[in-house]
């Protein structure tokens, strides 16, 4: 690895520190209660290095859901060859557990957030992992001809997504007072139903 790519990754692992403290943090206390001081102490960084790498606090809350993709991978990692309705559960559940982890306060404050910024507000970014592994799964199961035929896989993943998003943001409007994973278990029994197995 040259010095480049080396300073590249440190980079990548300095912004993943700062966002595990925030997320760490925010979990302890409220968001609000968080400062920025409280975050470089807890990744061992200087208040320099924080805004390298973010204009602010609130810059936090726009990439705040950077981490799933790592959490995604390292709970799908194994599974890949996981029968298509399987995969899509695991992605599902695990999604599920990331947010209820994140608590409540913090997805509202992203989801703010991100309504707030016209520009922030688009449809998932098709270079994120999360989006990637049910884009593979679907196309799995289209190539094994167990997917339903009438849409597109892209669609379908963009459906579920949509459709996830809903369910967090009732979980939101409920102050997080019911678990996602049974909800989303309900729900998967009819998702279920565009495979022909």
């Amino acid at each position: 690895m040259d010095y480049r790519q080396r300073r590249k990754e440190q980079a990548r692992q300095t912004e993943q520190a700062i966002l595990q403290a925030a997320l760490a943090l925010a979990r302890e206390h409220s968001f609000d209660k968080v400062s920025v001081r409280d975050i470089c102490q807890r990744s061992g960084i200087t208040t320099g290095a924080f805004y390298h790498h973010f204009r602010s606090k609130e810059d936090l809350l726009s990439r705040g859901f950077a981490p799933l993709d790592l959490y995604m991978e390292q709970a799908l990692a194994g599974h890949g060859a996981d029968a298509p309705p399987e995969q899509l559960w695991r992605i599902l559940s695990s999604y599920a557990a990331f947010i209820e982890a994140l608590g409540w306060e913090l997805v509202a404050r992203y989801y703010q957030r991100r309504l707030d910024s016209p520009d922030d507000a688009s449809s998932m970014d098709p270079t994120r992992y999360t989006l990637r592994a049910m884009l593979d799964c679907l196309h799995q199961a289209e190539a094994q001809g167990i997917l339903l035929p009438g849409q597109s896989v892209e669609w379908t993943a963009d459906f579920f997504f949509r459709h996830f998003r809903g369910v967090v943001v009732d979980w939101v409007l409920h102050r997080g007072s019911y678990s996602l994973l049974p909800r989303l278990e309900q729900d998967y029994a009819l998702f279920q139903n565009i495979f022909q197995v």
